[in-house]
């Protein structure tokens, strides 16, 4: 009995100790197949690394520093909320309507209406504006680049440690943007204030650093940021920021300038490249001009639009500013304000607004101004409701009209009228009319009186002699006309008419309202370097002799689509 209890109990034993070793061998193979793991794994992405930075790799490392956690902490004080970003909606794009000239947008045609409840999990998802791969490579936007780029590899490592193997992995992975995750540096929406002023929705933390006052709430325990500038020679980065003169007096003569710069590389520029400014003249006031000549003048250079000079009275108009795209060439613009010798009021509080490539609400390639109601005011710069003379020279641009929906369906026609005037301002004055003599025709007084259209008139004599009308300063409404349709496309004088009237009294005493069915809705403005006289020798600039003007304003029009 002892020998059998003795023998099983050597058989248990030595099974035990098989077991045992089994277990120890396997516990072996998986510390090495894990080591095999990480040592593979650091050796691919070393290998990715030198793939991408070639020879240069060390000069890419040093510059791509700018791009990490330190380009954030240096220039910003503070590290992107990585979390926040999935969950920050974007702002909701203005409706557009597909046309050939209508706005520059990938929407060129109706889409069918469909909803996919998923599609922002998506990288390709079709967002309905132009998707540029130079926003972002990672997937998941703001989460990829705030995980890899800024903090959670570069932080471990010392800054006098050059060597830093995941500071640009970000950027290798070879996936575009989503741009339905917002990254909450890049992603700063429009907002506005209680006081009605506009800002962009940010972090508490970060409206101070920038520089900005908080003014009312946003989701996600954002505030409101209004962001302004009161110096001379500043440089602007943010959207949505307000140029506002100086708290003390502006010195004469003098120059004050501020650059606006647009560079995709910018922290809060990531999210979309820039090809458009917005300048809205919530107040302006400057030195008024002297026979259509600014002394003091407002100028807009580094844009790829033609920007007229303008001075005077200009509170509540706009220009569109158009501008390469950021992602492909950065572009400083430069707003700058020349003052001559002498006292005048010099008061401005501009906003500036960077709109996105790709935008629905961009303004039409050479469009300075740029209207989307369906009813509206439109002014030439330095229109007054006063006595005087207003207009101003070498105006030479583009104000264009979106059409809009009228009745549920869209404006087939767009008219417009002379304004109200309460003050003793002009509503149209542009060319004073010529008084017309000749022989055989009576002295008719009719200078600064009536409208004309055209290009010239004659006086009547044998030979006759033209004298130019519309030829030199004028206001083109192309196709447009009367109730009796009555129609002409060039518009000058002292009333908007487009009769043409008798050889003894050309043109009419009275302004009348005019439509024009060409769509895009558009109108172009001209005045030439003076308002003096015109006479020989004569030029393929001045062809023909023109009557000096006298006190031309400009127009004041109200517009309604049909």
């Amino acid at each position: 009995m002892e020998v059998h209890v003795s023998a099983g109990l050597q058989r248990v034993t030595a099974g035990k100790g098989t077991e045992e070793k089994r277990t120890e061998s396997k516990k072996k193979s998986e510390e090495k197949m894990a080591k095999f793991c990480v040592l593979l794994s650091v050796f691919l992405m070393l290998q990715v690394s030198r793939a991408c930075d070639g020879s240069n790799e060390e000069d890419q490392l040093g510059s791509a520093r700018q791009q990490s956690d330190d380009y954030y902490a240096n220039a910003y004080g503070f590290t992107p909320e990585t979390w926040n970003a999935l969950y920050y909606p974007s702002s909701v794009p203005v409706t557009e309507y597909p046309g050939q000239y209508e706005g520059r947008t990938t929407l060129s045609s109706p889409t069918p209406i469909s909803v996919n409840p998923f599609a922002k999990y998506f990288a390709n998802s079709y967002t309905g504006e132009e998707v540029n791969p130079a926003e972002g490579r990672f997937a998941f936007g703001a989460l990829g680049t705030n995980l890899i780029n800024t903090g959670i590899f570069n932080n471990r490592f010392t800054p006098a440690n050059t060597f830093r193997p995941f500071q640009n992995f970000g950027n290798r992975v070879p996936i575009i943007v989503n741009p339905n995750f917002n990254n909450p540096v890049s992603g700063f929406d429009d907002c506005t204030s209680p006081s009605g002023e506009s800002g962009i929705c940010v972090p508490g933390k970060v409206c101070s650093l920038f520089g900005g006052r908080p003014s009312g709430s946003c989701i996600l325990g954002k505030v409101c940021c209004v962001n302004a500038i009161t110096t001379c020679g500043g440089t602007v980065t943010l959207n949505n920021t307000f140029w506002q003169s100086p708290t003390t007096a502006v010195s004469a003569p003098s120059t004050c300038a501020l650059t606006v710069r647009m560079n995709s590389k910018l922290a809060e520029q990531l999210k979309k490249p820039i090809c458009q400014i917005r300048l809205d003249f919530v107040s302006f006031t400057i030195g008024r001009p002297t026979l259509g000549v600014c002394a003091d003048t407002f100028t807009v250079g580094g844009s790829t639009s033609i920007v007229p000079t303008i001075c005077g009275e200009n509170t509540g108009q706009h220009m569109y500013v158009d501008v390469p795209s950021s992602a492909i060439t950065p572009t400083d613009v430069q707003l700058i304000f020349n003052f001559a010798a002498g006292t005048a009021t010099r008061a401005w509080n501009i906003k500036i607004a960077m709109l996105p490539c790709g935008a629905s609400y961009l303004a039409p390639t050479d469009c300075l101004q740029y209207f989307t109601s369906a009813t509206g005011r439109v002014r030439s710069f330095n229109w007054q409701d006063a006595a005087g003379g207003h207009q101003l020279n070498n105006q030479n641009y583009n104000i264009c009209f979106r059409t809009e929906l009228v009745s549920a369906q869209r404006a087939t026609q767009m008219c417009v009228s002379v304004c109200t005037v309460t003050n003793g301002g002009d509503a149209f004055s542009i060319t004073t009319t010529p008084s017309v003599t000749g022989a055989g025709v009576a002295a008719v007084p009719l200078a600064g009186a009536n409208s004309a259209v055209g290009i010239s008139i004659s006086d009547g004599a044998n030979p006759p002699v033209l004298t130019a009308t519309c030829l030199y300063d004028f206001l083109v409404i192309a196709g447009s006309r009367d109730a009796n349709g009555v129609e002409n496309d060039r518009y000058c004088g002292s009333q908007l008419n487009p009769a043409i009237g008798t050889a003894a009294a050309p043109g009419a005493a009275t302004s009348i309202q005019v439509c024009s069915p060409i769509r895009a809705f558009k109108m172009t403005y001209r005045t030439d370097g003076t308002e003096l006289a015109i006479g020989a020798p004569f030029s393929p600039a001045t062809p023909i002799g023109a009557i000096a003007d006298n006190a031309n304003t400009g127009f004041c029009l109200d517009f309604q689509e049909r």
